[in-house]
């Protein structure tokens, strides 16, 4: 269903998703993040998901060479 005026319900699911990564991932409070601008707390989503591939990945490395030792 989408609003006449203000956001459409999957608008709302997006912010709320956002949130609760935000929130799972840093523990940033609701009133924190409710508060950042949409750009900044589009930019530390984007971000965290860097980081935590990029973890990932040299997590992948570090198992790949103990194996070949």
């Amino acid at each position: 269903m989408r609003a006449f005026f203000g956001l459409n319900s999957e608008y709302i699911e997006d912010v709320y998703e956002q949130m609760f990564f935000m929130n799972y991932t840093g523990n940033w409070s609701i009133t924190e993040l409710y508060s950042l601008p949409v750009g900044l707390r589009r930019w530390f989503v984007k971000r965290t998901i860097k980081q935590k591939d990029d973890e990932h990945e040299a997590y992948e490395k570090a198992q790949q060479k103990s194996r070949r030792s």
